[in-house]
């Protein structure tokens, strides 16, 4: 492989800048402001989903942005990769200088508006790479892509709990040290955004008025959910149900280093034996191996640890054939991709908002604390159902949609 061919780690480095203002930002954030400033669950599961609703008319105009400035995406990229920094910095780095849910608000805003932007950019550039690689070039980029994802997310979701073994303020340094990714990853990438010329489109209708892109849409969205439950709920989790402080920044390594150890397998055997029958297979065992977590309690860390090894190898499958799926579609359909993925990147996001905005008042108002609160024992085993329970019966739901879609497929 030479030539642009070759600059495949080049999207791993980028694909592991954005999962790092991700899933870690939605484990992180929320109970770091609660910890540090004392805001309650509801107002920020209230600011998250009030995000989300923003992203109903977001995401989709940024993917027509994106489009728009197709012959100026690198200098927009790179505006675009300061503004995460420097957002990030604001929301780790410094103390909040107004009301601090307002501070998260704000800070929160412009870290997702601008990932969003990335994200979109991105992955539509993606589908331009894939297509001037030999073989399953989609499967090929997407084997690299997520294996850079889930290593970005393993990073990223340890990083404040390691360094605050050394550091006074530890979420400070993963925000220097995220904006120093950022740097990297925009250098790395310079070139690749001149890849490709990109055709115009005729806009979202093109991808809407398909019926394997809506299908696929919709499982992503689903499939998604599970996701979105067990990030905003871990660190409550293991605190509170397992009563294992201290053992989350472990826990977390061992579950993305399983699924960024398995993503390239899952994506050799989905070359072999089709990703739509390799990803139902996954989901499968996604729920035989999760649903051990509901029967945990206290003191119970080396059972979890079998937990999310088992699980983390899952959600490899889910993070890599999904999107390799739907860019394939994209390929045929739009191959701008823009329009495609800004309607991806707002479904992904979906989940996360409703996450917050359903679960965490719930539990707050059963009688959830955290820090030096003593939280009800119903709110205890609220939190073990809501974060075993619901993403397991999630599961099973995006597993009968995939199933009765049996057109979707790549090519």
């Amino acid at each position: 492989m030479t030539g642009r061919a070759a600059r495949l780690p080049a999207y791993a480095l980028f694909a592991a800048l954005l999962a790092s203002a991700g899933l870690p930002i939605y484990i992180h954030a929320p109970k770091f402001y609660v910890d540090e400033y004392g805001v309650s669950l509801t107002a920020l599961g209230s600011v998250l989903f009030g995000l989300r609703l923003l992203d109903v008319v977001q995401d989709p105009a940024l993917g027509w942005l994106a489009q728009k400035l197709r012959d100026r995406r690198g200098t927009a990229v790179t505006v675009a990769g300061a503004v995460m920094a420097l957002a990030m910095l604001g929301l780790f780095a410094m103390p909040a200088p107004v009301a601090p849910v307002l501070w998260f608000a704000l800070m929160l805003t412009l870290v997702f508006s601008a990932f969003s932007f990335l994200t979109i950019c991105f992955y539509a550039q993606g589908v331009a790479k894939a297509d001037s690689l030999p073989g399953a070039g989609h499967l090929t980029l997407a084997r690299w892509r997520e294996t850079g994802a889930l290593l970005g997310v393993c990073l990223a979701s340890v990083a404040p709990l390691v360094l605050g073994v050394g550091l006074d303020r530890p979420f400070a340094g993963f925000a220097v040290g995220f904006a120093i990714l950022a740097l990297c990853a925009t250098v790395a990438m310079r070139g690749e955004w001149r890849a490709a010329v990109l055709p115009m489109e005729s806009g979202f209708g093109t991808v809407l008025r398909d019926a394997q892109a809506r299908r696929l849409l919709l499982i992503a969205l689903v499939n998604a959910a599970p996701v979105a439950v067990t990030s905003t709920l871990f660190l409550f989790y293991v605190e509170l149900a397992l009563e294992a402080p201290g053992w989350e920044g472990p826990l977390l390594l061992l579950f993305f280093l399983a699924a960024a150890a398995a993503a390239p397998l899952w994506g050799i055997l989905a070359e072999r034996h089709g990703p739509r029958r390799v990803l139902l297979a996954a989901m499968a065992l996604g729920i035989a191996s999760f649903g051990g977590a509901l029967l945990l309690g206290p003191g119970d860390v080396a059972l979890f640890a079998l937990v999310c090894l088992a699980s983390g190898a899952v959600l490899g499958a889910d993070l890599t054939l999904l999107p390799a799926m739907f860019a394939s579609r994209m390929a045929q359909i739009s191959p701008s991709a823009a329009e495609g993925f800004g309607l991806w990147s707002f479904v992904s996001k979906l989940t996360l908002a409703f996450a917050a905005v359903a679960l965490l008042p719930a539990l707050e108002r059963a009688g959830l604390q955290t820090a030096a609160g003593t939280s009800s024992d119903t709110s205890i085993s609220l939190l073990i159902w809501f974060y075993a329970g619901v993403p397991c019966a999630l599961k099973l739901l995006a597993i009968a949609l995939l199933a009765s879609a049996k057109d979707v497929e790549t090519s």
